[in-house]
C-alpha cells in the first residue's frame, strides 16, 4: 500500500509518498519546498507561513505524485501532521488531508510531528528499530526518550526553557549570522579555535545528581554567556568564529554526555538522534565517538528537517495497527507524544 504524507507544521510544505509493507516504509518521492520569507524577519511569522501552505500544497501533492510516478488512484491512506506545530500552518494539511481522505474514501491518520523524527532513520535503514535511546532536538523541541518499543516512549527528560535549536538560531543572530542559525554556526566553527572562549555547559552536573534535573536540559543561561561575550568583544569580526565554536562545543557537550548516560544506564547498543539540529555533522560525529562500541542512527539533512517523508513512515506504522483518526481530527499547537509517559531517572536505571 502506498500512503501520502503531508507536512506543514511550520515553514515547510513537503508532501511524500512510501509505499507500506508489514508497517515498514520504503521512499519514493519526497519533496519539500521551504519559506524564504522568513528570513526577513529573523524568524518564522506565522500569518506569511499559513498563506504560503494554502498557496503550495495542492502542487507540492502534485509533484509528489509525478516523481514517485503514481496517480492519486494508487494512494491507499493518507497521513499528515496534526501536531505541534503553528496552529494555522498545521491546519492547511489537515483539512486538505482530510478532504482528500474523504473524497477517495481512504483511511486518515493523524501524526505527531515529534514521532514522525523518531521514525525518519528507518526510511534510510529499515534495520533501525528499538530498543534505543532518542535525543529530539529542533528549533521547538529538546527532549530525551526511552524507546522500548515503537508507540512506547518514556521521557527521560527535556529542556527546561529554550530548545537547542531556538539557542542556535539566537547565537546566530547575536553574531550576525543569517536564518535559521544553525547551518552558519556549523559552518563558522570549522574555522574557529577551540579554547579561546569557554561556555558553561548548563546541567551537565546533574548527571551526577539522580533526580527529576538528571536529564533535563537548559540553553537560556548558554545563550546569554554567549551575549556577553559578545558584547565584550572588541572585534566581533576576529572573534566571530572562535564564539561559534565555543558555543557549538558547549551545546554539543551537554547533548552528547547526557544521551552517552542514558544509554549506558538503560544499557541499549543503539542510539537515535532525530530533528533539525541532527542535521549538525559534529553532533553525529561525537555522538558516535562518545558512545562506541554502540550504534547512532540519525538520517540524512533531507529527512531530520521537517518532511512529510517521516510523517508518512510513522503515519505507516500507525496504519498498519489499524489505528485511524476520525473526520474531526483537529490540528493542535501542543500535544504529548501518543503513549509518551515520564518517569525519573531512578526509574529508567531500575
Amino acid at each position: 500500500m502506498r500512503i501520502l504524507g503531508l507536512e506543514t507544521s511550520c515553514d515547510e510544505t513537503s508532501a511524500a509518498v512510501v509505499r507500506a509493507d508489514g508497517g515498514a516504509a520504503t521512499l519514493d518521492s519526497l519533496v519539500i519546498l521551504s519559506q524564504d520569507v522568513h528570513a526577513i524577519f529573523g524568524g518564522v511569522v506565522p500569518e506569511l507561513a499559513s498563506r504560503a501552505h494554502v498557496q503550495a500544497i495542492a502542487p507540492v501533492v502534485n509533484r509528489a505524485l509525478a516523481e514517485a510516478g503514481v496517480p492519486l488512484s494508487d494512494i491507499g491512506g493518507i497521513a499528515v501532521t496534526a501536531a505541534p506545530g503553528l496552529v494555522g500552518a498545521l491546519l492547511v494539511g489537515v483539512m486538505y488531508g482530510k478532504t482528500l481522505a474523504w473524497s477517495r474514501d481512504l483511511p486518515l491518520i493523524g501524526v505527531h510531528h515529534l514521532e514522525g523524527h523518531l521514525f525518519a532513520a528507518t526510511l534510510e535503514d529499515p534495520t533501525v528499530s528499538p530498543p534505543f535511546v532518542a535525543l529530539l532536538v529542533s528549533g521547538g523541541h529538546t527532549m530525551l526518550l526511552d524507546v522500548p518499543a515503537w508507540g512506547q516512549y518514556r521521557l527521560l527528560g527535556q529542556t527546561i526553557d529554550d530548545a537547542a535549536g531556538e539557542a542556535f538560531d539566537k547565537v546566530g543572530k547575536l553574531l550576525g549570522l543569517g536564518y535559521p542559525g544553525g547551518p552558519h554556526i556549523e559552518r563558522l566553527a570549522r574555522e574557529g579555535r577551540a579554547g579561546r572562549f569557554t561556555f558553561p555547559r548548563p546541567m551537565l552536573r546533574e548527571l551526577d545528581r539522580p533526580g527529576a534535573q538528571q536529564y533535563a536540559f537548559s540553553f537560556s543561561g548558554l545563550k546569554t554567556a554567549v551575549l556577553r561575550a559578545v558584547q565584550q568583544s572588541a572585534d566581533l569580526d576576529r572573534d566571530r568564529a572562535d564564539l561559534a565554536r565555543a558555543f557549538q562545543d558547549a551545546a554539543l557537550d551537554v547533548l552528547v554526555e547526557k544521551t552517552a548516560h542514558a544509554a549506558d544506564a538503560m544499557g541499549y547498543g543503539t542510539v537515535l538522534i532525530g530533528g533539525g539540529v541532527a542535521c549538525n555533522r559534529a553532533l553525529a560525529e561525537r555522538m558516535r565517538k562518545r558512545v562506541a562500541p554502540a550504534r547512532v542512527a540519525v538520517a540524512s539533512p533531507r529527512l531530520n528537517t521537517d518532511n512529510a517523508a517521516m510523517i508518512a513512515a510513522a503515519g505507516a506504522w500507525r496504519l498498519d495497527r489499524g489505528e485511524r483518526s476520525g473526520w474531526d481530527l483537529e490540528p493542535r499547537d501542543t500535544l504529548p507524544l501518543p503513549g509518551l509517559v515520564g518517569i525519573t531517572p531512578a526509574e529508567a536505571m531500575a
